[in-house]
């Protein structure tokens, strides 16, 4: 199988599924390393295509009706019951961006939807002994989160307050 073949059947398995596929199993499926799929899909975003990395795997972004960036701060210790406030009140948390003073915006793509991407998250964390985005600027990141109406971003937003996490003007 070439390289376009492999690209091809990519894509294909991207379009037509419903949850991310990791790296790993492309490779086994074509029979090649995990770092050829790394490549194959560096050359497909290279061209335009749409395709982020989940912790879960890769999948094609979607365009969500509606999305709100929110500004937080916390500890790590903090970051699933974060998480979950956001999941519970009906939004996802799609990136986390932190402004960092050297390099800029840097952003990490996280497709949270559920408790379990939550799990899924904070166990790939510390079993990688990982470190979050948002220490290296004090706990303040930046999230952009997707959500249904209107309401459910205001209570997104309130049960963040709640916490304590919603960085606003009176936080500081």
């Amino acid at each position: 199988m070439t390289s376009a073949e492999r690209q091809a059947q990519i894509r294909m398995a991207l379009q037509d599924g419903a949850a991310p596929i990791s790296a790993t199993a492309f490779g086994k499926r074509f029979g090649v390393s995990r770092q050829t799929i790394v490549g194959d899909v560096a050359l497909m975003r290279a061209r335009g295509e749409q395709i982020v990395a989940t912790p879960r795997g890769y999948m094609y972004t979607t365009e969500d009706a509606h999305t709100a960036i929110i500004v937080c701060r916390h500890t790590p210790q903090q970051a699933g019951d974060e998480l979950a406030r956001v999941i519970d009140n009906g939004g996802a948390v799609l990136d986390v961006m932190v402004d960092h003073p050297l390099y800029g915006q840097l952003r990490g793509e996280l497709q949270i939807h559920t408790q379990t991407d939550i799990n899924l998250f904070l166990a790939r964390m510390q079993e990688g002994h990982g470190k979050m985005l948002s220490e290296l600027t004090g706990g303040v990141h930046l999230h952009t989160i997707a959500y249904d109406t209107p309401a459910q971003l205001t209570a997104i937003k309130q049960a963040l307050r709640e916490s304590g996490y919603l960085y606003e003007e009176t936080s500081r």
